[in-house]
């Protein structure tokens, strides 16, 4: 049960940092779990106040505005995230989460009649989508649009935030239930959001689990077709289904870094930090980590106890993270309930290649046959 190769292991047990290199700026990735769970903490020194820097490479050319919450530190965070906290929490609803088991369900279904399909743009793809859909309470048809957007929201040519202002002006004209109508109506600190603001975090919303989501299902997929003893092992017991969503997601790690700026010089696992510069949170690493995870380049579908980070840490972890678990659970379930077999007939990886490091984050491509 080898894993793809872990970059970050020498680095990891050596200094427990890793220079990294964007754009000509040198940035240190914090790789260690200990390491990273304290820097995300303190938000004084190690600033998410820095729009259009949180991710390494910077997206001033595919989006116009800060994103909300994640480019701010509290107090405006925590009152910002308050906002959309009720939507997010969906997913622990019961009749929510019957409603995504019959959705995922049709869909492994669907897969299940269609012979050799694609498990990344023929199912990742619609499933994610699909499933945005009930987070967002919008209707079906809509994840035809946002499928188009192809594995990324946030690039050049999706249109993401020409659709979302049109969504809001919609919602204007007819409210209803729905996630933009819901914005229109929200308070910050007793006033009306602003459109920036409604913008902010719908584009946050959009981008920030599709590419994610998309690369833990796909690699599911994959993983299965080459372990078929995983399926039969799941089945044996479906209290195994928590562990296995949890296991996966510190296998997966989908996303690689986000970064925090530093107002005033500082000092992280013995790498000092000049003032106005960056350090990147390597979740990953973190997620590798030898000295908190036995076997940790493994998947050990029952480990537990599992204390990943693959959906952040400290007040920045994910908002989607109830949404995420419960699209993975629902489909390691619905593959146990109604898949004998998977089988691959190739595939190609989806690599990162940056100076520093290369980094496999899931599948371009995988092409399947589901029995």
């Amino acid at each position: 049960m080898s894993s793809t190769e872990d970059p970050f292991r020498k680095a990891r047990e050596t200094s427990g940092t890793l220079m990294t290199e964007f754009n000509g700026e040198s940035i240190p990735f914090v790789l260690r779990l200990k390491d990273l769970r304290k820097t995300v903490k303190d938000w004084d020194t190690f600033s998410s106040d820095h729009p259009f820097q949180v991710v390494p490479h910077t997206e001033e050319k595919v989006r116009t505005m800060r994103q909300i919450p994640i480019e701010m530190d509290p107090p405006e965070h925590t009152d910002f995230r308050a906002i959309v906290e009720p939507i997010f929490k969906r997913p622990l609803d019961p009749v929510y989460i019957s409603n995504m088991e019959e959705l995922i369900g049709s869909l492994v279904l669907s897969v299940l009649d269609a012979g050799e399909i694609d498990a990344v743009y023929d199912f990742a793809l619609p499933v994610q989508c699909r499933a945005l859909t009930r987070l967002l309470n919008m209707p079906e048809q809509e994840a035809k649009v946002w499928e188009a957007w192809g594995l990324h929201a946030l690039s050049e040519g999706t249109g993401l935030e020409d659709y979302t202002a049109e969504q809001f002006t919609r919602a204007e004209g007819e409210p209803g239930e729905d996630f933009f109508s819901f914005l229109n109506q929200a308070e910050f600190r007793g006033r009306k959001l602003s459109h920036e603001e409604k913008q902010g975090i719908a584009n946050v919303t959009f981008a920030g689990g599709k590419d994610t989501v998309i690369n833990v299902v796909s690699s599911i997929v994959v993983y299965m077709s080459k372990h078929p003893e995983a399926l039969d092992f799941l089945r044996t017991d479906e209290k195994l289904i928590l562990p296995a969503c949890e296991e996966f997601v510190r296998y997966v790690s989908p996303l690689t870094a986000i970064t925090r700026t530093c107002p005033h010089a500082a000092k992280v696992a013995e790498q000092e930090v000049p003032a106005g510069s960056r350090v990147g949170l390597c979740w990953p690493s973190a997620n590798r980590d030898g000295s908190v995870f036995k076997n940790p380049d493994q998947v050990v579908l029952d480990r537990t106890p599992n204390p990943h980070i693959g959906f952040g840490f400290g007040p920045h972890n994910c908002l989607g993270a109830p949404h995420a678990r419960l699209v993975i659970r629902t489909l390691l379930k619905m593959l146990c309930q109604k898949v004998q077999a998977i089988e691959l007939l190739s595939c190609v990886p989806r690599t990162e290649k940056e100076t520093s490091y290369t980094r496999q984050v899931g599948y371009d491509q995988a092409m399947v046959r589901f029995s």
